[in-house]
């Protein structure tokens, strides 16, 4: 599957697509592959952390159980500099919030997919990217949401 990676402010990321959507971003470098689509979504990255962006626009495909899918459908709904709590993703899909957060915990598409603006009642609650909820926090700092929090 073509992948490539690229630099960001939270490290590098490598995008991966198969079948023509975006299907996996993780913390790892060292990919160069070249398609229209992976140059878009590192393109949309760039805009994003230079603050030009605020939603991404790219075919994206969560391969996981129908509960995955459906977090990551109710996360890409939350405006940039906003957050919700997994409570929040449970009532809205009448699910446990421990299952919201073991699907936000499984993300194959982080960032794009913003499973760091799903927080804990009381706490950040956790992030499974590079870097741990540091990266969370600074996603969040980006946005300039959760400022009580953080």
């Amino acid at each position: 599957m073509p992948s490539l990676s690229i630099d960001t402010p939270v490290g590098p990321l490598t995008l991966t697509e198969e079948a023509g959507t975006l299907t996996r971003l993780t913390w790892a470098d060292g990919h160069t592959d070249d398609t229209p689509l992976l140059n878009e979504a590192a393109r949309q990255i760039a805009a994003y952390f230079a603050g030009d962006l605020r939603k991404f626009d790219l075919p994206l495909t969560v391969h996981g159980s129908d509960l995955q899918r459906r977090v990551c459908a109710a996360m890409l709904k939350i405006p940039f500099g906003e957050t919700r709590t997994y409570g929040d993703l449970a009532k809205a899909l009448d699910a446990p919030a421990q299952s919201i957060g073991q699907a936000c915990g499984g993300n194959p598409i982080p960032v794009i997919i913003p499973c760091h603006r799903i927080l804990g009642a009381t706490s950040l609650g956790g992030f499974s990217g590079g870097g741990g909820v540091e990266t969370k926090v600074a996603l969040l700092r980006h946005e300039g949401a959760a400022g009580l929090l953080i």
